[in-house]
């Protein structure tokens, strides 16, 4: 039986859709702006790196929009531009198309004008992209859809990260993937996953999670289906640009293959405290894609021999935290990539909460910690030109080390927190919260309630039950 959608929160599916979803499109915009508004008082003063950083409100989109060129009529990937060894816009396709078409929109306004133009425009349609994601992904939640779109549309994380980046454009569209799949539609599924690993790299890792699940239920066609459409919806954007501008294409996957360790990273820690050859980016490499590829296999094996068929959204979390963890980046925005499927594989608010306090302290944590290292190479990099710092009233100019490294060990230790309990949910299913109200997998479409055909249990247990007994 397909899952309710968004206000079907009574036992028969019968609600009243529209309203809730006003009332959910209402409470993230309202939380959209307040995010705006957090960012104002570095507007006033065109986001100078010292007051972004004594203000928490940083922001990329302003100044890349001077530092890509975008401000002379350079188009990403086809003009190339000099600056900290980057020499195209570093991003997939998707999201440097979304940077050009803000770009020519405020090409009418006066020259002084068009930053803070190109930050609000950005702005609004990032807005809009988080209502599609908190819709969204409260369709795909079933009976819980209300509680699992406030979740989304109230957390601190969205209100404080959501204009750092370009990142929700990727999040919008996997939680459309991720709706589209609950409502049995894999093609459709496929196309928005695409389009969304267009815009970032990390949709990508879902495409295991769909595969392992599918491979254990036997729905063959149903991934056909979504792949084909994953690999059309990628290709038909990116391959215009690779024969068009294949220098400018590549850059994202050279950038990352050469970028060393950044903030955020467990490793940025661990260099200070005794591991040594971090600072070869080719063993960097290898350390974090080795213990991905552990933790990766870990969740497959999960997948695949768990006594019940885990849920779609558990894995999905799973597998983006087993690349999060040990990767040489985790930026204050990428809270958002996890949000979506955090809140579809736990909605339960105590786990909820202290995770968003660790990004709440990383969040300030960072910013402050800059202050302390902005004249230094080390805090160069971040924003470009730094200014200095012998104006400010800050005690100590910003957190030290140590204290800086308190708030990435509580981000890093909440979000592990959380997998442990959604990895104990997939152990112990009796105790999902999701599956406590009687139902399979309502984000899992053709997943949902269907027959093992790869099975621990299978030769006891032939057919799986589809719900479970209240």
């Amino acid at each position: 039986m397909p899952a309710a959608g968004p206000g079907d929160d009574t036992a028969d599916g019968r609600g009243r859709p529209a309203r809730l979803s006003l009332v959910l499109a209402g409470v993230t915009a309202l939380m959209c702006s307040l995010g705006w508004l957090q960012k104002q008082p570095c507007a006033d003063v065109r986001f100078d790196f010292v007051q972004t950083t004594t203000r928490a409100c940083y922001t990329d989109i302003y100044p890349l929009y001077y530092v890509r060129g975008l401000n002379d009529g350079k188009v990403p990937y086809f003009d190339s531009f000099t600056g900290a060894g980057v020499r195209y816009v570093e991003y997939p396709v998707l999201s440097g198309a979304f940077m050009q078409v803000v770009a020519w929109i405020v090409r009418p306004f006066g020259v002084d004008e068009r930053g803070l133009a190109f930050y609000d425009v950005t702005v609004l349609l990032l807005a809009l992209l988080a209502i599609v994601a908190v819709l969204a992904t409260a369709y795909a939640a079933g009976r819980r859809s209300l509680r699992t779109g406030l979740m989304v549309a109230l957390s601190p994380a969205l209100l404080l990260t959501a204009y750092i980046n370009w990142d929700l454009l990727a999040v919008a569209l996997g939680a459309l993937a991720v709706a589209a799949w609950s409502r049995r539609r894999p093609a459709l599924a496929g196309a928005m996953l695409g389009l969304a690993i267009a815009a970032k790299f990390y949709p990508l890792l879902f495409l295991g999670p769909l595969v392992l699940l599918c491979v254990r239920a036997g729905q063959w066609r149903a991934m056909g289906r979504l792949l084909a459409g994953t690999a059309g919806a990628w290709l038909l954007v990116n391959v215009p640009v690779m024969l068009f501008a294949w220098d400018g294409w590549k850059e994202f996957y050279t950038f990352s293959q050469k970028r060393g360790i950044d903030w955020g990273s467990i490793f940025f820690f661990l260099q200070d405290h005794g591991l040594s050859g971090l600072d070869d980016t080719e063993r960097l490499n290898l350390f974090g894609t080795g213990a991905f590829l552990v933790l990766a296999a870990g969740v497959a094996v999960l997948a695949l021999a768990a006594p019940r068929r885990p849920r779609l959204p558990q894995l999905m979390f799973l597998v983006l935290v087993a690349f999060m963890l040990p990767n040489k980046v985790w930026s204050p925005q990428y809270v958002l990539w996890l949000l979506p499927v955090a809140v579809l594989a736990r909605p339960k608010l105590p786990a909820f909460v202290l995770w968003q306090l660790g990004e709440i302290a990383y969040f300030f944590g960072i910013w402050w910690f800059l202050l302390t290292v902005s004249n230094s190479t080390e805090g160069a990099g971040f924003a470009g030109t730094v200014s200095t710092l012998t104006h400010l009233d800050v005690p100590n100019e910003g957190i030290g080390h140590d204290v800086y490294y308190g708030a990435l060990l509580a981000r890093f230790g909440t979000v592990l927190i959380l997998a442990l309990l959604v990895v104990l949910d997939i152990l112990r299913p009796s105790g999902d919260p999701v599956r406590s109200d009687g139902v399979d997998d309502p984000a899992g479409g053709v997943l949902d309630g269907a027959a093992d055909v790869v099975s621990p249990r299978r030769r006891r247990a032939p057919r799986h039950a589809a719900v479970s007994t209240a």
